[in-house]
């Protein structure tokens, strides 16, 4: 089955989430991981796998979101966690890179979410916007809290980069930007990556792939991703729709 392994159909973009659903169930998607970004998204993103089988979640504070940081909101956040469609702590991490970001504030909102994610057994979905030697420090200082596995979403980085988080266990998330004309390094990478720590994506709205770039992005543009990566690698896209699958029930342990 097709998977995006990361949306925010709680956005306001999407007027009408059946609709939405039903357009990507229609198009062989058949579970969406919807990921929280504060508080409330986290609580609608709840709400949404309550109201759709096919939708899953994830809860954490975006570091753009970092100044709402608060142990009160962590503790919240752990009571949401344990929700039987809760698959993982996200999306988290660092973003440098718009001005007047608080380094400190968003160090300690990652690490704080990344060993809430330890205790409850939890991978953690990760946004990394450069920020990339802050974000490996912090991992390989921390390598003990990472045994449940970590995603790096909408992987764009290096050859080198990759290696370095592969290393470290993680995966690699691959969405609409790897179609991209002028996505060098995002296509060498995701034929780089070893196929059991390769996943699809969306981060819908946003993102959509050649040819609907400039749209509305939605998972029901999955297909269009998996097959692109798989001609990238030289396989079916039933070979590579297997392998996420596989991947998704492995890095998800809740599946």
């Amino acid at each position: 089955m097709f998977i995006d392994t990361h949306a925010h159909l709680d956005d306001v973009k999407f007027d009408d989430k059946s609709a939405v659903v039903k357009a990507y169930e229609t198009a062989g998607v058949k579970l969406v991981v919807n990921m929280g970004c504060d508080l409330k998204s986290s609580k609608d993103s709840l709400a949404l796998s309550e109201r759709f089988n096919s939708v899953y979640f994830a809860v954490g504070f975006h570091p753009e979101y970092a100044e709402e940081f608060s142990e009160d909101g962590l503790k919240t956040l752990k009571q949401l966690a344990k929700h039987e469609k809760c698959l993982a702590i996200g999306e988290i991490g660092l973003d440098y890179h718009y001005e007047g970001f608080d380094r400190e504030k968003q160090e300690k909102a990652f690490l704080s979410q990344i060993a809430l994610a330890n205790d409850l057994g939890l991978p953690v979905s990760v946004h990394s916007r450069d920020a990339t030697a802050d974000t490996l420090e912090l991992f390989k200082g921390n390598k003990e809290l990472l045994k449940n596995g970590f995603i790096m979403h909408c992987f764009s980085g290096s050859k080198e980069t990759a290696k370095e988080y592969l290393d470290l266990g993680g995966y690699l998330g691959f969405g609409g930007t790897v179609t991209f004309k002028n996505s060098v390094r995002a296509k060498e990478v995701a034929a780089y990556c070893p196929i059991e720590r390769l996943l699809t994506e969306t981060d819908s709205p946003y993102l959509a792939p050649e040819p609907k770039r400039g749209t509305v992005n939605s998972p029901e543009n999955i297909p269009i991703i998996a097959k692109y990566l798989a001609d990238l690698r030289g396989i079916s896209t039933e070979e590579l729709e297997i392998a996420v699958e596989n991947n998704a029930k492995r890095i998800f342990k809740k599946l």
